[in-house]
């Protein structure tokens, strides 16, 4: 990590941004730390986002409470508190395997005798 203090950074941020690798750079206002410059190498806005959402970040820190705490639930449990379906096996048509089908039974389509 590189403190650099406010009062000596001279060039843009920009520059300063251009040089990292792995590393923060932290700014310093009369030695206290007012914000960094951290890579965001392989994150995407939406995860960048939820990171600091303030109401995100109390949902998160009270669903961890209620696992600690052993309230929680398995996927199985979830899946018939909603109502789902298990997920198709691989090699599955979904479109066969999911829904009914939509064609006419053989003995109601035109020219079938039967």
């Amino acid at each position: 990590m590189r403190t650099i203090k406010l009062s000596q950074a001279l060039r843009p941020l920009a520059e300063y941004a251009d040089e990292l690798d792995d590393e923060i750079v932290v700014l310093m206002n009369k030695n206290r730390p007012v914000a960094a410059i951290v890579p965001l190498r392989n994150v995407d806005r939406e995860s960048l986002s939820l990171s600091t959402n303030p109401k995100f970040l109390k949902l998160i820190q009270r669903s961890r409470a209620d696992f600690a705490a052993g309230r929680k639930r398995s996927l199985q449990e979830v899946r018939e508190l909603f109502h789902l379906q298990a997920p198709a096996k691989k090699g599955a048509s979904p479109a066969r395997d999911r829904w009914p089908s939509r064609r006419k039974p053989a003995s109601r389509r035109r020219g079938h005798s039967g």
